[in-house]
């Protein structure tokens, strides 16, 4: 323990302390994030059990917690096959490019007041400006597998992004001129008398039902409608290729969650337990709202999906903006 703390102190002089906290939290990161993964899909596939009044897997470990894991190690091992007529670049590089700004979103989350890699005042903007470059990873996947149900695919994914963007920003905004920070600890820090989801309810039910069709998530998931399109734009991809979407798809739900919970009910601010039990306990809290979503409303269609954007949700989310900044003028 002595010499591993010895090292610790060598490593902390010869590196400064913005790189050894940046390189801890990385290691860490990189341990969590796929293990989270893994728990978040037992976790729906066993909500989705349950609304279906029946068991789910219950073989791997007890009653199924291994199943993932196991799973997860045959991924690793299956064949990686890229089609012969797609670009090759291209389609390799999408994979990646999906992946790193789902990892990104974690620097900046507060999971508690000692709990955070590093602190930004704009860690809101970072948030949303790494989470626009996954549409265009989803772009390059399905321009590149040349394959047409991918393509539609691809193409849903922008048209959808771009009219959810919208609402999105503008319920975000209402939060942020109410404490006049990009900084996400100050978010949280202003809600330690009262919640912003009381303060805001139009805001909060805004940002959920636009962070669930960021995140391709049923009723919205048409990119990746099964019935329609094969996969959609992964149709093309196997072994860690398509495991790449899938654990970017579900870390891109948690940091959905995290943004809600740091928004709107107000982060690691909870009694009797530490805060970063609490922060945890609303994040799956929220997640579990969506698989109940999803396991419950059949997907739209998707001039549906597009008209409740632009004629509802935009309108409603400027309306609440517009109040929002007025009643703050006034007071």
């Amino acid at each position: 323990m002595t010499q591993l703390t010895q090292l610790m102190n060598d490593a902390y002089a010869f590196l400064g302390h913005d790189l050894t906290v940046g390189l801890i939290g990385l290691l860490i990161l990189l341990i969590f994030v796929p293990l989270n993964v893994v728990w978040m899909v037992w976790f729906e596939m066993k909500v989705c059990s349950h609304i279906q009044l029946r068991p789910a897997f219950m073989e791997v470990g007890p009653h199924g917690v291994l199943q993932n894991l196991a799973d997860a190690v045959k991924m690793l091992g299956k064949e990686m096959i890229t089609p012969k007529l797609a670009d090759k670049f291209l389609y390799w590089l999408a994979p990646i490019a999906i992946f790193i700004p789902a990892f990104v979103g974690f620097v900046v989350i507060p999971f508690s007041p000692l709990m955070q890699v590093k602190e930004l005042n704009v860690g809101i903007l970072l948030i949303f400006s790494f989470s626009s470059l996954t549409v265009l990873s989803v772009l390059m996947a399905g321009w590149a597998s040349n394959n047409k149900y991918s393509l539609i695919g691809a193409v849903r994914s922008v048209a959808q992004n771009v009219a959810y963007e919208i609402p999105l920003l503008l319920s975000t905004m209402s939060v942020i001129i109410m404490t006049g920070s990009f900084r996400m600890s100050d978010i949280t820090s202003a809600q330690s008398s009262v919640w912003f989801v009381f303060l805001q309810p139009v805001a909060f039910l805004i940002f959920i039902i636009s962070t669930t069709a960021e995140t391709n998530r049923a009723p919205f998931d048409l990119v990746e409608a099964e019935s329609e399109l094969v996969s959609g734009f992964h149709t093309e991809y196997t072994g860690m290729r398509f495991g790449m979407y899938f654990l970017a798809e579900y870390t891109n739900m948690f940091i959905a969650a995290s943004m809600a919970t740091v928004l709107f009910l107000g982060g690691w601010h909870g009694p009797f337990l530490p805060g970063v039990i609490w922060f945890l306990i609303k994040v799956f809290f929220l997640i579990f709202v969506v698989y109940w979503a999803r396991w419950t409303f059949p997907r739209i269609r998707f001039d549906q999906l597009m008209n409740f954007a632009w004629k509802v949700l935009i309108p409603i989310a400027l309306l609440n903006l517009m109040i929002t900044a007025i009643v703050l003028k006034v007071l």
